[in-house]
């Protein structure tokens, strides 16, 4: 049995960007950092849009990484942002970065805006994540597969995804 002095208490980490967009009116949750100390915030999908053009006008002006994953069968389909202030190099000094998430219910709307207006790098990232996964991104200019061919059915990366016995490649020859 432990006594008191053997108690570990886990302090509240800071999340200052998460704060920063809780003070601007923007609700949002922080999560626990990743591995590398990057803070990473849950947003809603109605707010994704808001939310990162407020931290665009803030300096964040570089998404490094669009993407998705699958927490499981019958769990969440995840969209996630990583963006990052580019701005003068400054040496022992890292950038500010931010890791955005959205979680969306699997068997629920699958729909998110698209951030091709902000951020023209998003376009791929973007059709990759809707033919891996599904998601579909309101507003992009090019909403269509981009890895796998135009009539493939269901999206490969998802967990509960059921590989079809052959698939006949239409003018292969």
């Amino acid at each position: 049995m432990k006594n008191e002095s053997e108690i570990v208490v886990e302090e509240k980490t800071s999340a200052p960007i998460s704060d920063w967009l809780s003070n601007k009116g923007f609700e949002n949750l922080p999560l626990p950092e990743d591995h590398l100390g990057v803070e990473v915030i849950k947003i809603m999908p109605s707010n994704l849009l808001p939310i990162v053009e407020a931290l665009k006008n803030d300096g964040f002006n570089y998404l490094q990484c669009q993407g998705g994953y699958d927490e499981g069968p019958g769990l969440n389909i995840v969209c996630f942002y990583n963006l990052i202030e580019i701005s003068e190099i400054k040496k022992d000094i890292a950038p500010r970065e931010v890791r955005l998430k959205v979680f969306l219910s699997r068997d629920g709307d699958l729909t998110i805006p698209s951030l091709y207006g902000l951020y023209r790098g998003a376009d791929w990232q973007e059709r990759e994540t809707f033919d891996m996964y599904g998601v579909k991104f309101k507003g992009h200019p090019h909403p269509k597969r981009l890895l796998m061919p135009e009539d493939w059915k269901g999206w490969p990366l998802r967990k509960d995804y059921i590989q079809p016995d052959f698939y006949e490649m239409q003018d292969a020859y």
